[in-house]
Parts: structure tokens; C-alpha cells; sequence
């Protein structure tokens, strides 16, 4: 399993890099970026990883939300992948912002022709992990994750179906309900057809709902002055099913913050050191 080193440098002790590599999920070429704490030059040490939101790439998490210098402290790996493959050529695939590059919603379309290439849920629960377990000194089977809008709901959808993988997730402004905002029936009816049943297995208050659970507290941060909040996030949904089913969940409304990466880089330490009493205990 080849891996291409793209860019490192030192940072707070520990080493930023860059890598891409050839998916077979996707199949494409895929970079990610990946923060080593320099405890792991002689240690394995746990794993977060952070999925972006519509538009982005590795870059946005890895030079906006500022996690490197409490990623050191805790002695945590933090993975960013990409969101979706890249220059498939498909047809309608860069018409839109929120549907194909840049917008894989973490799924296995299932659509032609769709299906051949965005796999971004098989990409990002086995075969990132595994190409990072094969070049990395972590501890793979001590993970947490977490993610931002589209990177949110992934996060979300991501460790309610897969609750031994993770030890901890977390969420910034996150799409909980796709089935029931324009972004996510937008998706989900091109990637996964027209039957509303099989949207639901990537919903994550449709999982909650049908007896899906995570283990331990969700955190997820929300800006009352986001623009999406009302019609695209729709937090409550989600908390209303938590409380229904027995889910822990802590969702704080923080003043004046919006959609942008400010929200992250300010509660970011929140959220590692929420992973963190997770991942060492």
C-alpha cells in the first residue's frame, strides 16, 4: 500500500503532514492529512478523525480549526480525509456545490453512476483506517471521531452504526436530519434513489430513533447565529430523539457564533478534551 508524502512540517512539537494515496473505494487518488503527536515516536497513540463539511478539502480543518497545539498536549492523532473523490468525470458532478466533489455525505451511493466511485462511508470506516494503521505508529482500535455540517452528520451517522469502532464522537453545527432539510433530500435522493428508506440508515435521528446507540456523552456545539440553523441543522430534532431513546447528549447553543470555522477553532479544545477522557480511560 503505496503512500505519497505531499508536505510535513514540525508543529508544537509534533509533525503536520499531507499524504494521498490510490482508494479502492473511491477509485482515485485520496489526500488526507494526519497530525502525530511526538509522543508517537515512541508510542502508539489514539486517534481522532475529522470530517469536513460541503466544499472542503483535508486543508480546511487542518490550517482553520486549530487543533494541533491541544492534539500534542493530549497525545491524540488527528486524521482529516477529504469529502469526496476528486475528477471522477462524471456528468452533473461539479455542477452544485452541495452534490459531488466536495460533497460526498459520507455514504455508499448506491446510484450510477455514483456507485462506482463515492463510497466515501467504506473510505472513511475501512480503508483510511487501515491505510493509516499500515504507516502510522496509532493505536487504530482506540478511535474517536467528530466533523463539521456534512462532517458532523458523517460523524454522527458514522458512530451510532458503527459503536465499537469509536470510543467518542463529537459534532460542530452537524446535519442531523438529512431526510428533512433541502441538503440532505438533495443528496440523498441522487446517491441513494428514490426509496426514503434507505436515506434513513444515513440519518442520524432516523438511526437514534430505530434503536441505534453510542456509548457515552455526544458533544456537539452549535452557533445560534448560524444562517443554516432553521432550514439546513435543525439540532433539535436530533435532541428530541436522544432524550426519547436514552441517548446521552449535551448540545450547547453557544451566542453569536456562526457556520464558519471561528465556531471550531473556539470549542475545538472542548471536544479533544472530550475524546480524550474517552480515549484514556
Amino acid at each position: 500500500m503505496t503512500l505519497e508524502t505531499i508536505s510535513e512540517q514540525k508543529a508544537f512539537g509534533g509533525l503536520q503532514g499531507v499524504y494521498k494515496h490510490a482508494s479502492k473505494s473511491t477509485g482515485c487518488q485520496m489526500e488526507f492529512s494526519l497530525f502525530m503527536p511526538s509522543r508517537s515516536k515512541a508510542h502508539p497513540v489514539p486517534v481522532l478523525y475529522y470530517l469536513s463539511g460541503l466544499t472542503c478539502t483535508q486543508e480546511n480543518a487542518t490550517t482553520k480549526a486549530g487543533f494541533q497545539r491541544i492534539a500534542e498536549q493530549l497525545n491524540i492523532a488527528v486524521v482529516c480525509p477529504d469529502t469526496s473523490p476528486r475528477g471522477l468525470g462524471y456528468e452533473g458532478e461539479d455542477d452544485s456545490y452541495d452534490f459531488g466533489t466536495g460533497a460526498g455525505f459520507y455514504l455508499d451511493a448506491v446510484q450510477e453512476p455514483w456507485s462506482s466511485g463515492y463510497q466515501m462511508y467504506t473510505y472513511c470506516t475501512e480503508e483510511l483506517p487501515a491505510v493509516i494503521d499500515s504507516h502510522f505508529n496509532v493505536d487504530i482500535a482506540n478511535a474517536a471521531i467528530t466533523g463539521h455540517s456534512m462532517g458532523g452528520h458523517g460523524a454522527l451517522t458514522i458512530a451510532l452504526k458503527n459503536p465499537d469502532k469509536y470510543k467518542s464522537v463529537s459534532a460542530f453545527a452537524p446535519i442531523v436530519a438529512p431526510t428533512q432539510v433541502p441538503w440532505g433530500i438533495n443528496a440523498l435522493e441522487k446517491y441513494l434513489g428514490p426509496d426514503t428508506e434507505n436515506w434513513r440508515t444515513y440519518d442520524a435521528t432516523e438511526l437514534v430513533n430505530n434503536g441505534h446507540k453510542f456509548n457515552g456523552e455526544i458533544l456537539i456545539d452549535q452557533g445560534d447565529a448560524d444562517p443554516f440553523y432553521q432550514e439546513q441543522l435543525k439540532p433539535e430534532l436530533f435532541v428530541q430523539a436522544c432524550k426519547e431513546q436514552g441517548q446521552k447528549i449535551n448540545l450547547r447553543i453557544q451566542e453569536g457564533y456562526d457556520h464558519s470555522y471561528y465556531l471550531m477553532a473556539t470549542f475545538i479544545e472542548d471536544h479533544l478534551r472530550h475524546h480524550a477522557s474517552y480515549l484514556y480511560t
